[in-house]
């Protein structure tokens, strides 16, 4: 049985020769992370398609130029498929679906499978559940200035004078109950 590598370095070298089976045949290993990578970059299953056709129809017709010594094909399509999605969700004017700013930073194959791992192991559902029972014990003060915060889309400013409160306060509130909300959400998950 070949490794990894090798069986890359092969994929390569067929894609080069101008193999369309190659080419089908690193489409059905790679689609589905694909696709999960781009659907979580651009928010949209609709653009995620178009990000891993564009990143495909650009690696042929550029095959000649990829190496065999390079690193693992598979890598390369991801990071190909990451660069698309980028490009396509700013061009929709949709960077407010970028859900992680790590997510703009270039990946490699270990941290897009342990993104999928964790997206098969938490819903949204379970997340919105869990987030909401966490916001539930924050001490009423702090889980005002959260809701105003990023429910009521109010700014620091306005919520202080909304409340009656120094600006300082709304700020210390606000950065205690994200502590308390992000350890609250770490240990979830870990479950």
């Amino acid at each position: 049985m070949r490794d990894r590598d090798e069986d890359s370095q092969v994929l390569v070298t067929r894609l080069r020769d101008g193999d369309r089976g190659a080419l089908d045949e690193l489409y059905e290993r790679v689609q589905p992370r694909a696709f999960s990578l781009a659907r979580r970059v651009t928010g949209d299953a609709g653009l995620a398609e178009d990000a891993v056709q564009e990143a495909f129809t650009q690696l042929w017709e550029r095959a000649d130029r990829i190496s065999p010594e390079g690193g693992r094909i598979e890598s390369l399509v991801m990071t190909m498929v990451h660069r698309r999605a980028i490009d396509l969700a700013r061009r929709r004017g949709r960077e407010t679906a970028l859900p992680d700013p790590e997510l703009l930073q270039p990946i490699d194959e270990r941290a897009s499978a342990a993104l999928e791992r964790a997206e098969d192991a938490v819903s949204s559902e379970g997340v919105r559940h869990r987030l909401n029972e966490a916001l539930a014990k924050l001490p009423e003060n702090q889980r005002t200035i959260v809701k105003h915060a990023y429910f009521g889309e109010l700014t620091l400013s306005q919520i202080a004078d909304r409340e009656r409160l120094p600006l300082g306060t709304v700020k210390s509130r606000l950065r205690l109950a994200m502590a308390k909300l992000t350890e609250s959400m770490r240990g979830e998950t870990r479950r």
